[in-house]
Parts: C-alpha cells; sequence; structure tokens
C-alpha cells in the first residue's frame, strides 16, 4: 500500500473539458468521470450547481502526493471563474508500487 491524493471535483458539465484538460496539465492522467450528479449544499457554488441538476458532473482522479500542488493550482482558476467544488484527501492505494511501475 501507498499513500495517494484523492481529488474530487463536482462542476457543469459545460466545464468538463477545461477539467480534465487541467489535470492532464497537472499530470494528473488517470480519472473518473459520473456524469448527471444531483446534490445539495457543495461548497460556496451551489447556485452553479443547482441549475440544472443533469448537467452536473462528478470527476474523481488519484495522483502522488508531489503533484496535488501543480494540479490543484491549474484546477481552482477554472472553477473560481466557472462554478464548481473540489476537495482533495489523503488515500490509501493497494496495488504494491513495482506492479504500478510495470503498467
Amino acid at each position: 500500500m501507498h499513500t495517494v491524493k484523492r481529488i474530487e471535483v463536482i462542476a457543469n458539465s459545460f466545464e468538463l473539458g477545461k477539467i480534465l484538460d487541467g489535470l492532464k496539465q497537472g499530470d494528473v492522467t488517470g480519472y473518473l468521470v459520473i456524469r448527471n450528479v444531483a446534490g445539495q449544499g457543495l461548497g460556496d457554488n451551489t447556485e452553479d450547481l443547482n441549475m440544472t441538476m443533469l448537467d452536473n458532473v462528478y470527476v474523481v482522479a488519484f495522483c502522488t502526493p508531489e503533484k496535488i500542488k501543480k494540479a490543484v493550482e491549474i484546477i481552482r482558476p477554472i472553477l473560481n471563474k466557472f462554478g464548481g467544488t473540489c476537495y482533495v484527501s489523503d488515500a490509501m492505494e493497494i496495488r504494491s508500487l513495482r506492479c504500478v511501475a510495470s503498467l
């Protein structure tokens, strides 16, 4: 097992391309996108998220702790301009580092 950072982004689907480009620029290459999510009270920009619930996406990505700062610096301005929210937390990946290096 080894420590990784989990990045969770909830935003309008129109901004999905910008968010994924931001992750890629931050060298975060693996992610999961769940479309048509709904919720309430998610961060400061909830008005943007509540406009059309079926237009929201949930993006979850994992990266090494060294990559998190750059990725967040790229994503933050996108969310500040277009709305949405981002959470970063610690997680444990259970694959061995040797398996990851061989992929």
